[in-house]
């Protein structure tokens, strides 16, 4: 298990990277629309390049990231761990009383599985498991 990315929702990315890119000097990898989630997401690696910083920007105001930066601000959104079998990891997070959210992972468009970790259950952090494709 490691810690595949952070994400911080964000009101604007392009004044958020003004902040993350330009002052803290991450380098911009992509940004990406990602309408099925609402989202638009910018993409920044760390130095090291085994975990990245995701700015989050939601596009529409019925998505759950709309309504946690309207309800919270601006500010870290969840944490996200890789994990090398997500289905194993979610039923040993559930047996161990931890609130998975989703009763099987979700696909992303790059193959990847994730899913997410109720923050009550998690100490106040939302959780986001994540399965690189082909493993």
């Amino acid at each position: 298990m490691k810690i595949d990315h952070v994400a911080v929702v964000v009101k604007n990315i392009d004044e958020a990277l003004k902040t993350y890119r330009d002052a803290f000097g991450l380098a911009l990898a992509r940004v990406e629309d990602v309408p099925a989630e609402g989202v638009k997401i910018a993409f920044l690696p760390f130095a090291d390049g085994n975990s990245e910083l995701e700015l989050l920007e939601p596009t529409r105001a019925d998505t759950g990231v709309a309504k946690f930066l309207a309800k919270r601000g601006e500010g870290l959104h969840h944490l996200c761990l890789e994990v090398a079998n997500i289905e194993a990891t979610a039923a040993n997070l559930a047996a161990n009383g931890l609130d998975v959210l989703e009763d099987e992972p979700r696909v992303g468009s790059n193959g990847q599985k994730y899913l997410f970790v109720h923050p009550k259950s998690a100490h106040g952090v939302l959780i986001e498991l994540y399965q690189k494709p082909g493993k």
